[in-house]
């Protein structure tokens, strides 16, 4: 998958349904190499942690810097499964087709939530699916489609989703009006020999394909289980099978 759209295009469209506010500390979850994180800083004068997995930290930086934004924008190199941050430390969290690579799992937006304040909100936009199907993939899609894209849902399907751990209000799940179109023009500005993708986006002509994004704010009412890092035990010494003595050496 190509990832679709400009970050920008998906920021702007995100943030439209967000409340964000100057000096507000910001996590840009997934953020590739930073222009998101660099308008939600110019957009909002907010301050952002930009952290990404795949792309170099020290790159961003020179591209922050470049963008003159080095006083409020910070690299962080680091797995959203294991996040160096510390609990309720962010006003909200933003994240820009990343998500659904690691947060369709159940477990994870109760993780996510623990680095958020109560109150604060989390707010995701995408690739996604503006209706699923069901079996197999359409022949329109199958030259394209690979098995990682069975992350790709609607937005109904993130609202379920995050509204059954209970640790959210969600606010908003919705898909773009004609957002297929924006996903095509851009990969015909940018990656014109893409013809495969290109292709299927046009034969599908947002019938399955588009972009969602949804924004949920942490419950100020539901305690977030603690993460379990170790599990205390203590050894005690017994036989191994009955014939042994236990205080054989």
């Amino acid at each position: 998958m190509s990832g679709g759209a400009n970050s920008l295009w998906l920021t702007e469209w995100l943030t439209s349904a967000m409340d964000l506010r100057p000096g507000m500390r910001i996590l840009d979850l997934g953020c590739g190499r930073g222009a998101s994180s660099v308008f939600l800083h110019n957009e909002f004068d907010v301050q952002v942690w930009s952290t990404d997995l795949w792309f170099d930290a020290d790159d961003r930086r020179r591209r922050i810097v470049d963008a003159d934004a080095a006083d409020a924008v910070f690299p962080v190199h680091a797995d959203a499964r294991a996040l160096p941050f510390a609990a309720d430390f962010f006003d909200a969290v933003v994240s820009i087709d990343s998500f659904p690579y690691y947060g369709t799992d159940d477990l994870y937006l109760g993780y996510l939530a623990r680095f958020v304040a109560p109150g604060g909100q989390i707010g995701i936009a995408g690739a996604g699916l503006s209706a699923d199907f069901t079996g197999a993939v359409p022949d329109h899609l199958a030259p394209w489609w690979e098995p990682s894209m069975a992350c790709l849902h609607t937005a109904a399907w993130w609202r379920e989703h995050w509204a059954r751990g209970g640790v959210v209000d969600v606010e908003c799940a919705d898909t773009m009006a004609e957002g297929w179109t924006f996903w095509r023009d851009w990969q015909l500005e940018v990656a014109p020999d893409n013809t495969v993708e290109i292709e299927a986006i046009t034969a599908d002509a947002g019938r399955h394909l588009g972009y969602v994004r949804a924004v949920a704010r942490r419950r100020t009412d539901v305690a977030l289980d603690e993460p379990i890092t170790t599990i205390p035990t203590r050894y005690e010494r017994h036989p191994v099978f009955r014939t042994d003595p236990v205080d054989r050496p």
